[in-house]
């Protein structure tokens, strides 16, 4: 006899809400409620050696897909806008959607404190699921969710139809909100952003918030609720969460050429470059190097600048390290000025790091707004 899905579903929910105490239940009970098989179609993709390989339903039996389908994590259903169905074997490159994983939907929400009565906009249908269970939890007369690409925006409007759930859904850039049903009391993203859009402001009731991930190119994220005060600026602390989303498209790091190690100017550093490594760590450097990529040399770390050319390497013995750096900005030195005030606070873990974000200037600071602070990119 096949899997029976509702215990299974109920199973996922009660893992859920015993690894997360101070979950709603409520938030439990609409992922125990949500029909997830329903959202992933009848292929996926899985990581293997080979790369990004379609898993088929059929394939792989349906008492083992539903068991698939119910664990807490991500399936990823695109690989560089390659849908998993149209995979005819394994692909490389990142992921553009996915079905998240269960627990970081429900994170999500928790964090953003949203509450039945309240309109939300969703920014990142992607399949739907995470989309179902905010109307699960607070009706789907007050949620609208749009979606940057309209094959995906379309497949979700079909699994959402087909659970039951009429939510309001537009097809576009999320990053520019959606005007035309808004106001907002709360804008949540399933995706990760450099900064925060200024549409997202203006588009927000008085006291409305924002929830998202703020990322960027050293793909080093962390998750915030930014509040809207009277005077239009939004304040807000980070999360000890080290999970992430996906960056939003239009965000996402331009392509890059072949690398290749420019000597320049050469120094010793009296910090580790290993601090990078670190996701507090890492997340300071991309602060300071915000058009910078990070990359592993074995011995050492590397950081790219995309948008100039520049280069950063290190390498050293554990004890002492040396950097080389080329081009006109010298990024190991912007790098280890931010890492040593991160140190001199104490080398803090994101709950102790905090934003302030206008449409028109955004800075992330530690301790208080007159701390150690940067300005993110818009």
């Amino acid at each position: 006899m096949p899997a029976d899905p509702i215990p299974l579903r109920a199973a996922l929910a009660e893992e859920i809400g015993s690894a997360s105490p101070t979950l709603e239940p409520g938030w439990r009970d609409a992922v125990a409620a949500v029909p997830r098989e329903l959202f992933l179609g009848s292929i996926v993709f899985r990581m293997t050696g080979a790369g990004w390989e379609p898993v088929h339903r059929a394939q792989v039996g349906e008492d083992e897909w539903l068991r698939m389908v119910y664990s807490d994590r991500t399936w990823v259903t695109q690989v560089d806008e390659i849908d998993a169905a149209d995979a005819t074997g394994p692909v490389s490159g990142s992921p553009t959607s996915s079905a998240t994983l269960p627990s970081l939907v429900l994170r999500t929400a928790q964090v953003a404190g949203l509450r039945p009565g309240q309109k939300v906009l969703e920014v990142g249908t992607g399949t739907g699921y995470s989309t179902a269970v905010l109307c699960q939890r607070l009706g789907a007369d007050n949620i609208v969710s749009i979606e940057y690409d309209p094959g995906l925006a379309a497949s979700a409007a079909t699994h959402l139809s087909n659970a039951g759930y009429t939510p309001t859904l537009a097809v576009g850039d999320g990053l520019q909100g959606c005007k035309e049903y808004a106001d907002y009391d709360a804008i949540v993203a399933t995706c990760s952003v450099r900064s925060i859009p200024p549409s997202w402001f203006w588009q927000l009731n008085d006291g409305g918030s924002i929830t998202t991930t703020i990322s960027g190119w050293m793909l080093a994220s962390g998750m915030i609720r930014l509040e809207l005060d009277d005077e239009g600026t939004a304040h807000g602390r980070f999360t000890d969460d080290t999970i992430t989303y996906m960056l939003a498209r239009p965000h996402e790091r331009p392509p890059a050429p072949v690398f290749l190690r420019q000597d320049g100017t050469t120094r010793s550093t009296h910090l580790d470059p290993g601090l990078v490594e670190l996701w507090a760590g890492r997340f300071v450097a991309q602060l300071a190097a915000p058009s910078a990529e990070l990359m592993n040399s074995g011995s050492g770390i590397i950081l790219r600048d995309t948008a100039t050319g520049s280069q950063a390497w290190t390498e050293g013995d554990g004890r002492t390290w040396t950097v080389h750096q080329h081009g006109p900005l010298r990024l190991w030195d912007q790098v280890e000025e931010a890492l040593q005030a991160w140190q001199d606070a104490g080398a803090p873990n994101l709950t102790e790091f905090g934003m302030t974000a206008t449409p028109y200037e955004q800075t992330i600071w530690i301790g208080s707004p007159a701390g150690p602070s940067w300005r993110l990119p818009i």
